[in-house]
């Protein structure tokens, strides 16, 4: 999981407004910055407790740091860095509530956090970190509606996921993270497309990456399902 530094403490707006009176446009008022700056200091705190294994003190510190956040971005929505911090806050609540297996939560936050992504993606195209987690949660959300047999919803997903997952792989070529984000995604799409040629390049893919020992845990069952490679199931004890 992508580990994010909180943004600095925003400046107090000035001079400040009257509290009857809106704040001039892309201007937060003083009471949004200093929730905002609580927001900060909350996400860091989310931070340590995520890295200490209380997940659900983590995504507790995180919701509360949400909603300031996302106020900060719907008044200044230039301002990338509070864009990145967005991105990463609701990527860290969406690990922190999978870790609980709150997969519907989860899923949620994914949903939203997308177009924060897609946004940093374009500002910064040769960000590979930031394109391979939005490739990663593409291909998730993916997955989620495939298990709902979904395959209209999911293909389109997929399709935008390979395409980031391509980039990548054409960058480094040997960096294991985006070759199993483009396996996934083709094992995805190899499901929801008629395309014969969708399950040939990723059974060609999942071959190569099981002979070199590239492919991850999560990939592995499919990689050898496609491959036909499964491990043999274990005899029965004798009687």
């Amino acid at each position: 999981m992508l580990t994010a530094s909180a943004p600095a403490f925003a400046q107090e707006a000035a001079p400040a407004q009257p509290a009857a009176a809106p704040a001039p446009a892309g201007q937060m008022t003083p009471d949004q910055v200093t929730a905002f700056n609580k927001a900060v200091t909350d996400f860091t705190a989310g931070q340590a407790a995520q890295q200490a294994g209380d997940n659900a003190g983590a995504l507790a510190k995180y919701e509360a740091a949400l909603p300031a956040i996302r106020v900060a971005v719907q008044t200044q929505p230039d301002n990338m860095d509070n864009v990145n911090f967005l991105a990463n806050a609701l990527y860290a609540a969406a690990a922190a509530a999978g870790a609980q297996q709150q997969i519907d939560k989860t899923l949620t936050l994914y949903e939203e956090s997308v177009p924060h992504w897609r946004k940093l993606v374009a500002a910064k195209p040769t960000d590979a970190t930031s394109r391979n987690i939005l490739g990663g949660i593409l291909v998730q959300l993916g997955n989620a509606k495939l298990i709902k047999q979904d395959k209209a919803g999911a293909d389109p997903l997929y399709a935008e996921g390979i395409t980031l997952a391509r980039k990548s792989v054409a960058e480094n070529a040997a960096d294991p993270i985006a070759k199993n984000l483009l396996l996934s995604g083709l094992i995805g799409a190899s499901q929801t497309s008629a395309d014969p040629k969708a399950k040939e390049e990723a059974t060609t893919m999942a071959k190569a990456m099981m002979a070199d020992g590239s492919v991850d845990a999560s990939n592995k069952p499919a990689a050898q399902a496609l491959t036909g490679t499964a491990a043999p199931a274990a005899p029965a004890p004798a009687q």
